[in-house]
């Protein structure tokens, strides 16, 4: 299972550790404890970056200021695959970034939800890879 410390999901997220750590003390966030160390599962910081997402009124973050023309990391939401293409879904930051890929291309990459990524945006082509 892919899980995130609370600075690596702050920045998934374009928020600060602060807030990350007042969504788990809230219990909007759920934790582990991997090695005496405070860990966030990652399908469930991906069900809350996507419905972070759905909510566009939300506050300005500090993802929001990057260029869409910049490589932004995230998290991936969802995976639908058939036998010849995949459609990937990740939350970065503030955006909603969908990819169409090839599904050996997913395989190949391991995407599946909560697993963190980075989407190279140029013109209308989002590029998927794992950092």
């Amino acid at each position: 299972m892919t899980t995130y410390r609370v600075a690596e999901a702050a920045e998934l997220l374009g928020v600060s550790d602060d807030t990350v750590r007042r969504w788990v003390d809230a219990g909007r966030l759920p934790t582990d404890t991997v090695e005496g160390r405070t860990v966030i599962p990652g399908v469930d910081l991906a069900a809350l970056a996507e419905s972070l997402a759905d909510h566009p009124d939300r506050e300005r973050t500090r993802a929001s200021a990057v260029s869409a023309r910049n490589r932004l990391s995230g998290i991936v939401t969802r995976v639908v695959k058939d036998t010849v293409m995949a459609q990937v879904e990740m939350i970065c930051g503030p955006y909603r970034m969908v990819s169409l890929m090839s599904t050996e291309a997913a395989d190949e990459l391991g995407l599946e939800p909560g697993v963190r990524a980075i989407a190279s945006v140029k013109s209308t082509n989002v590029v998927v890879e794992r950092p």
